[in-house]
């Protein structure tokens, strides 16, 4: 479809906002979330400047009500929904299993998992009645695998790999494709939080085979590709983009 309509949660920094700059650069109208008005408000416009329809509109994905009137109000602006990207989301707080509590469990799950089972809820009513869409949760290689001290970030991104497979099983009946794509690290503002140092950050990079993390830009091409009718036989896949993190 020529100028499709994409929603992206968490699109201010980071992979979502290289993902909307992406989108934006191929001719898509796009809208993005988040809970910063002014950070927000900057990325529109600078998705404005590329030429692109933009909007900004402000969400926590924790609460259905926010997430409802986003996919609502997107809806209104532009008349459908053909792509959404669910990116937001959060470290957690690092630590042993022992030192975690009902809080962090929630304030990990709450973004995590919780934000992207009512992103999808809400985007799958207007896909499914169009009969097309495509959903792209965002994972992590951790949701796959096991890793000390993120016990709850490992976690949740387990929990959102199985929504996307069970997501995909029932939207398939109505031509909605529901994917995943599974970073490892990239260079964000996240990243450097979650290693704490320069020194962990070092040592998770030499365990890459190649060697570095993975650029914003590359996590959103791989995001582009996955939600295009180029990968139109694709659903209920976790398409790994982890510098062969994962590959022994």
């Amino acid at each position: 479809m020529n100028n499709p309509v994409v929603l992206i949660t968490g699109g201010i920094t980071g992979i979502g906002r290289a993902t909307a700059l992406a989108f934006a650069r191929v001719g898509a109208r796009v809208v993005i979330s988040g809970r910063r008005d002014d950070a927000g408000m900057a990325v529109a416009a600078e998705l404005r400047a590329l030429g692109a329809e933009a909007e900004f509109i402000r969400a926590d994905v924790r609460r259905e009500s926010d997430v409802e009137a986003l996919v609502g109000q997107t809806v209104k602006r532009f008349g459908r929904l053909d792509v959404a990207v669910n990116n937001a989301g959060t470290e957690g707080s690092p630590g042993p299993v022992t030192e975690q509590t009902a809080e962090s469990y929630a304030a990990t799950f709450d973004t995590n998992v919780l934000g992207v089972l009512l992103s999808m809820k809400h985007e799958l009513r207007v896909m499914q009645p169009q009969g097309s869409g495509s959903i792209v949760n965002i994972s992590s290689t951790m949701g796959s695998r096991g890793a000390p001290n993120a016990s709850l970030y490992t976690a949740s991104k387990h929990a959102v790999e199985g929504l996307t497979k069970s997501a995909a099983l029932e939207a398939a009946a109505f031509g909605v494709r529901v994917n995943a794509v599974a970073p490892g690290p990239v260079e964000t503002a996240m990243l450097n939080r979650f290693t704490g140092s320069a020194d962990r950050k070092a040592g998770m990079l030499a365990g890459i085979p190649l060697k570095r993390a993975g650029k914003p830009e590359e996590l959103a091409d791989a995001i582009l590709f996955v939600a295009s009718d180029k990968a139109s036989f694709i659903t209920g896949q976790i398409i790994s983009v982890n510098g062969g993190k994962t590959a022994a």
